[in-house]
């Protein structure tokens, strides 16, 4: 009978993976499977039922094993040599990442090592490939737990979904229907080896708590709890979809760039609608959500007198009013005091094309100093002059607000005035770079040449480029 009891649970997992799996191959063909493997035991019972499904031939995608070394455990080495071994028993690819997890101030190791994570899956291949995790129906539970303890809402309720994106590949997790106990009968009869880690004891971690504490209680009172809480994260993820749904549609109605949202649009929304529509919309980016307090500043403040460029800070981010826009940005550094000198001359020849990197991801500026018209932004603007013999060349973000005469314009203006003009949002103009000669004011790059400077012979002077870094706009 026991015999008849651990052989319904093995093939229950098999049966769960081999459905998962066939419908994922039905959907995506015969894309590469990546494990996800720390050598715990529902990494190892996933790895060894898809080698056997693998060798069944009821699968025949390319598995490829990937063990994470976070360094965090005095045992982590010796785990790595366990991964190399089983993998070894197994004939799969193994690849190790190692990942630096620095603790940060209000982050739990817990999470950090967990996006350390997940980042080192997302970076083994640069084709979509299927990464395959051991969550099981417990971690759901404790995870509903945890969300329920930050006081969640529906989105974090929903825990873990089976599928889902990282990055470019697909995220599965299809042990999500099997308990631990399910999981730890199927390694006692295939006699599986795994490692255990001491930090799992440690309940100082709130997932420990709740599985050593918490979980054991709640199963004594109500045996069938982990259906139970499953069953509302399944309800929770179902309203979270309308939700998204919802947001879709009135982000559609409100959207005045990628990262931009038409005001009068959102204050027609409910405040319901509104809060849902930044969190879509946060969400849509893959930035941290904000709390209740700082999506209800947001409405707040947009409704603050039409003159105001009100800034409210939400996670990492910041939302700006720039007339009827809301645009959602990074919180930008202060570089107010960067200035740094430009060689343009080299034993009295001039330089081609130097390069100044500018702070705070900026990207670099490039001196053109050939008569070789770029297609670049640059290409607009008139060619500058070259400075007098003796000039100091320098770029900086600060300008006293003098007056100034750009090319464009018949009569002389202050730089905050001119750059108003050019419909500038405040928090850009604070990242402008300007060229000088000495202390005298040539051009804010990018957008205007002070007519003193400007050369009219196209074999003369220069111009500068502005190279955004790699991924920005």
């Amino acid at each position: 009978m026991v015999f008849n009891c651990r052989l319904f649970f093995m093939n229950h997992i098999t049966s769960t993976l081999h459905n998962t799996l066939k419908n994922l191959f039905e959907t995506h063909g015969n894309i590469e499977f990546i494990i996800a493997y720390s050598g715990g035991i529902d990494s190892q019972v996933l790895l060894h039922a898809l080698v056997q499904l693998k060798q069944k031939k009821l699968i025949s995608n390319e598995i490829t094993v990937c063990h994470v070394n976070h360094g965090l455990s005095d045992n982590a080495k010796s785990w790595e040599k366990i991964a190399e071994q089983e993998c070894s028993k197994l004939s799969v690819n193994l690849v190790v990442k190692c990942v630096n997890v620095q603790e940060r101030a209000q982050q739990s190791l817990e999470a950090l090592a967990r996006d350390a994570r997940y980042s080192a899956l997302k970076s083994l291949r640069t084709e979509k490939s299927i990464v395959l995790t051991g969550h099981h129906s417990d971690d759901q539970s404790e995870t509903f737990l945890l969300a329920l303890k930050r006081g969640a809402g529906l989105k974090g309720l929903s825990a873990m979904s089976e599928q889902s994106t990282l990055g470019q590949h697909l995220l599965v997790r299809p042990l999500l229907s099997v308990s631990r106990q399910e999981i730890e009968d199927y390694a006692k009869t295939h006699q599986l080896n795994w490692v255990e880690d001491e930090s799992n004891l440690d309940t100082c971690f709130d997932r420990n708590f709740i599985r050593q504490e918490i979980m054991p209680l709640l199963r004594d009172r109500w045996p069938s709890i982990n259906n139970t809480i499953n069953r509302s994260a399944s309800h929770c993820l179902s309203g979270q979809s309308l939700l998204d749904e919802l947001g879709a549609q009135d982000l559609t109605l409100c959207k005045a760039s990628d990262m931009g949202l038409h005001v009068d649009a959102l204050m027609t929304l409910s405040p319901a609608r509104f809060n849902n529509l930044i969190r879509f919309f946060m969400a849509q980016q893959d930035y941290l959500m904000p709390s209740t307090e700082q999506v209800n500043q947001v409405r707040l403040q947009l409704q603050a007198e039409e003159d105001k460029s009100p800034q409210i800070k939400v996670a990492q981010h910041v939302f700006r009013r720039f007339k009827n826009t809301l645009f959602l940005t990074p919180e930008f550094t202060d570089i107010s005091g960067w200035h740094q000198q430009v060689v343009l001359f080299k034993d009295t020849l001039l330089a081609d094309n130097a390069v100044l990197p500018l702070p705070d991801n900026l990207g670099d500026l490039v001196f053109v100093t050939n008569a070789v018209e770029t297609p670049s932004l640059s290409a607009k603007l008139p060619r500058i002059s070259l400075p007098k013999d003796g000039q100091l060349v320098s770029v900086r973000f600060r300008h006293e607000n003098p007056k100034c005469l750009p090319h464009f314009r018949q009569h002389s203006r202050s730089v905050k005035k001119v750059l108003q003009e050019l419909n500038i949002a405040p928090w850009q103009r604070k990242r402008i770079a300007f060229l000088y000669y000495d202390n005298i004011l040539v051009a804010a790059i990018g957008h205007f040449i002070c007519q003193a400077f400007v050369e009219n012979n196209p074999e003369l002077g220069m111009k500068i480029d502005h190279i955004s870094p790699k991924g920005v706009d």
